[in-house]
């Protein structure tokens, strides 16, 4: 089975920088891409940047610009490098990894435990 371990939340006052990290374990056979979501109090969750296996990057209007997406293959680890920060940034942060059990002759949907970005003065 494929484990999802995210790291790097935390409280940062606006303007400040965080980088969120996911590192993918277990008999991982191949990933078709990983993204990030968030969920913010009273929103749905939403899709704010996902990068596949080729290297595509796409991120949502809301953070184009000040947020980076970016992976190590050889750790199978996605990052989420997080400049410029609001207030409207806070939220719980999902790392969602698609990916191949080596085992598995199927696809696997996978989630991280979420981190708590909170982003205040």
């Amino acid at each position: 089975q494929v484990q999802l371990v995210e790291s790097g939340g935390g409280l940062v006052q606006p303007g400040g920088s965080l980088r969120l990290s996911c590192a993918a374990s277990g008999s991982i056979f191949s990933i078709l891409r990983m993204a990030w979501y968030r969920q913010a109090p009273g929103k749905q969750r939403e899709s704010v940047a996902i990068i596949s296996s080729g290297g595509s990057t796409d991120y949502a209007d809301s953070v184009k610009g000040r947020f980076t997406i970016s992976r190590d293959n050889a750790k199978n680890t996605v990052y989420l490098q997080m400049n410029s920060l609001k207030p409207e940034d806070t939220a719980v942060y999902y790392c969602n990894v698609i990916a191949r059990d080596a085992g598995a002759a199927t696809w696997g949907d996978y989630w991280g435990q979420g981190a708590q970005v909170t982003v205040s003065s």
